[in-house]
């Protein structure tokens, strides 16, 4: 799954503590597609990627572009938190992950619940939009 960002390094390790996945090593060129889930530190911060541990899931890229965000993004990540929970228990579980996730760089802007579900979206340091849930 592509994520185009101005700061590959920084936005694929912020994304790999709440999406469960780890950073990957291998040399690879910057600007060629490698569906293997390789990731290197190129000279020009061209690229990074993380994968699931086992191997099952899509693959995150992020690849650099020299824009910020000019837009709402069309599409979001979920992170699921608190699976099969419902009521106070779930709440307690998704703002247990928030405060996990404000330290590596996740803004807390606001947390929706009401009474049963919850879900707290969250930007990342580059404002894209995610959504533990």
């Amino acid at each position: 799954m592509p994520v185009r960002v101005m700061s590959p390094w920084w936005c694929s390790c912020r994304w790999a503590a709440p999406s469960g996945r780890r950073l990957t090593k291998g040399a690879r060129p910057a600007r060629r597609w490698h569906p293997g889930g390789f990731a290197e530190e190129h000279a020009q911060d061209a690229w990074f990627a993380c994968i699931n541990p086992s191997g099952v899931g899509p693959r995150l890229y992020f690849q650099r572009v020299p824009e910020g965000k000019a837009a709402k993004n069309r599409l979001h990540l979920d992170v699921r938190v608190g699976t099969g929970l419902v009521g106070e228990e779930r709440l307690a579980a998704l703002e247990a992950e928030c405060a996990r996730l404000v330290p590596l760089g996740a803004v807390h802007v606001r947390t929706l619940y009401d009474g049963n579900d919850a879900c707290i979206p969250m930007p990342d340091i580059e404002g894209n939009e995610f959504y533990i849930g």
